[in-house]
């Protein structure tokens, strides 16, 4: 297989995480069974190889694909999952704007959030899971530019920029009642101070929003 179309995924072990929302002051705890994460956000040869497309602001193959929507990233992990030989876990309705997700399919899919967190945190407990000039591309040190991807040290689990460089879109719907469709994102990003590139912070952004500091990573369901 070409190089720039493998996928590293590592499995992650069940758990249990905290949420919490320093909005609404509101926290809740969430199980998770296994499931497997992608080692490395979604790169901009592989996103290339899977869609054709090259939508990046900053243009390199190992940089963390960016400038892509929530939808681009859901049909992204179609597409994949069909290259793969997999059942897609994504049913896009014909009119563009549903969307329902597929428990039962083995094929690629946004992380919930709670997975995200869980993977993140990796056993830890405080903000971050190291030094963040070692983990992590933020305004600190990133120069104000993007990143290539696994250039910092990875977590106990060998997941890479977790946080910092992109943020990564997740499934969730981050408040229904006061923000409507939009998603959540995690990780914090190249520009961003050091308090946004923590486990816990949540930040939002409209499922058809393209912004140069948001990727993604694809996880996949382990089904017995």
């Amino acid at each position: 297989m070409d190089p720039k179309a493998r996928i590293e995924m590592i499995a992650i072990p069940p758990g249990q995480v905290t949420l919490s929302d320093r909005r609404t002051q509101r926290s809740w705890p969430v199980s998770l069974a296994p499931y497997e994460l992608a080692a490395f956000p979604v790169t901009q040869a592989l996103y290339t190889h899977i869609t054709g497309q090259r939508p990046s602001a900053a243009q390199g193959d190992r940089l963390p694909v960016e400038s892509v929507s929530w939808w681009d990233a859901v049909r992204f992990c179609n597409a994949l999952s069909q290259r793969d030989g997999l059942a897609s876990a994504y049913h896009l309705h014909a009119d563009g704007e549903g969307i329902e997700w597929d428990a039962s399919a083995d094929g690629y899919r946004l992380p919930t959030e709670a997975e995200w967190e869980h993977a993140c945190r990796a056993g830890t407990t405080g903000p971050r899971y190291g030094p963040l000039d070692e983990i992590a591309w933020y305004r600190g040190n990133s120069r104000e530019r993007i990143h290539d991807v696994g250039d910092r040290q990875p977590n106990a689990w060998g997941l890479y920029d977790m946080l910092g460089n992109v943020w990564d879109w997740c499934w969730d719907i981050y408040d229904a009642e006061v923000y409507g469709a939009y998603r959540v994102l995690r990780g914090g990003g190249w520009f961003d101070e050091q308090w946004s590139c923590r486990a816990s912070a949540r930040r939002r952004s409209h499922p058809t929003f393209q912004v140069d500091d948001v990727g993604f990573r694809i996880a996949r369901s382990i089904i017995r």
